[in-house]
């Protein structure tokens, strides 16, 4: 099933964090960087996957890194849906974490901008271990404004095409590497009596990926990576027009059916509207497939396929560019006491026995030697596609809810939302966003 954790802006997230001027640079224990021994506490988001970040404690707590460091790790776990106003209530308090689970991008944006964080450009660049130890594109995903902040800690979610094998096979029809041939495929499905693709339109964040990659493939991420930075000028990039007007025309040609403003995914919608042969395709993030094995199981082992978005013709945008969420970090907060003790509990997260606990666990892991590990995956193709897309990506953009300010992402999915069920025209989709501040 999806996890909240993928998603969390769009609940208690988008509402929680606040500016960098409600946030007080309190930190944890009265500390002041130095490294004089002492715990080093850990927040972390408290879902099933939690059991690796325990492992990993337990693990470095009995390391030698431990008896150097003079230092432990205690975790503290917060329960799913509470944590991100959790992690802001204790960030403005005297009893901050030390080090702290984020999403990223906008997830941190506050606390870096109140002082609250260390940079770890320079530890990360003079560390072969936490250098080299993790794939480029998702490492500079956890930074902001050019400086690193965020060492990952859980596996990768890379938004992709998943398509319906039989009626690919029924149809004749293969997986597309161009939008033309894309839309050549939906009008042949649309002949048939099929709907090109599943979308869980009653939720917005599914509308979103569309937006995502199109802007992308169409303007190169140096287009999103303006407005990420808070310069609202960049919705008036050419390319934002041209990618709203592309999905009013996918709209307008029927590539969703007519239902989808109705359909949800959390709920099991739009899944299920794959399995069951109603669409062919579904944009969706790399949690489809357990979500589709969880629900459908016989459709997820044998039906189910996936491919790269297409690249679009005379875009700016390489068909290797990857959106969605490049994975979960840790962050450490600038008054931990006992720096080194935090820093060589981060490198753990490397290491050969926390990639294979993520394996276990259904996660593909975003370290650089998770390739040869992957065999042990409960689905080593689906596995190695999904690390070979990320490793292989010249750019991973942040899911855009996730990567703009917070102030801005309410308005962003409103807006999105009425480019998708007519109440906006392109043109005056973009001229919103302009006006965000």
């Amino acid at each position: 099933m999806e996890s909240y954790s993928r998603r969390w802006f769009l609940g208690a997230g988008a509402t929680t964090l606040v500016s960098a001027a409600g946030l007080t640079a309190c930190g944890s224990g009265g500390g002041s960087g130095g490294s004089g021994g002492g715990t080093v506490t850990a927040m972390v988001y408290g879902d099933d996957a939690v059991k690796i970040q325990t492992q990993a404690i337990d693990r470095f707590n009995a390391s030698a890194a431990a008896k150097k460091t003079k230092g432990s790790i205690k975790l503290q776990k917060i329960p799913a849906s509470d944590y991100p106003a959790k992690l802001r209530t204790a960030m403005g308090s005297p009893n901050a974490p030390d080090v702290f689970f984020n999403w990223g991008g906008g997830s941190i944006k506050a606390y870096q901008e109140a002082n609250q964080l260390i940079d770890l450009t320079d530890t990360i660049r003079t560390d072969s271990v936490l250098k080299d130890g993790f794939l480029p594109s998702v490492l500079a995903s956890g930074s902001l404004g050019g400086k690193m902040y965020g060492i990952p800690m859980r596996g990768m979610q890379p938004v992709m095409v998943f398509y319906n094998k039989t009626l690919f096979a029924e149809h004749k029809l293969q997986p597309p590497t161009t939008w033309d041939q894309l839309l050549d495929i939906n009008a042949k499905l649309k002949k048939a009596g099929i709907t090109p693709f599943a979308l869980g339109g009653a939720e917005i964040w599914p509308e979103l990926m569309w937006l995502e990659y199109l802007v992308d493939r169409i303007g190169g991420p140096q287009v999103f990576e303006k407005i990420k930075n808070g310069d609202a000028s960049g919705w008036g990039d050419p390319a934002v027009l041209k990618a709203a007007e592309t999905v009013k025309q996918l709209i307008d040609d029927g590539a969703f059916g007519k239902g989808y403003s109705s359909v949800g995914y959390s709920n099991g919608g739009a899944p299920a509207v794959l399995a069951k042969g109603r669409a062919a395709m579904h944009l969706m993030g790399s949690w489809e497939y357990p979500t589709q094995l969880g629900k459908f199981p016989d459709f997820a082992r044998k039906e189910l396929g996936w491919f790269a978005f297409p690249q679009y013709e005379g875009g700016a945008g390489d068909i290797r560019n990857v959106v969605g969420n490049p994975t979960n970090y840790w962050s450490v907060n600038a008054r931990v006491a006992n720096k080194d003790a935090a820093i060589a509990f981060l490198r753990d997260c490397a290491s050969e026995a926390y990639t294979k606990d993520l394996i276990a666990n259904g996660d593909v892991p975003t370290t650089t030697i998770a390739e040869k590990m992957l065999d042990s995956s409960p689905n080593p193709e689906y596995a190695r596609f999904q690390y070979q897309m990320v490793q292989q990506a010249p750019a991973f953009t942040l899911s855009w809810d996730q990567a703009v300010d917070p102030k801005w992402s309410r308005p962003m999915l409103t807006e999105i939302n009425k480019l998708f069920v007519g109440k906006s025209s392109p043109a005056q989709f973009v001229s919103a966003l302009k006006g965000l501040k």
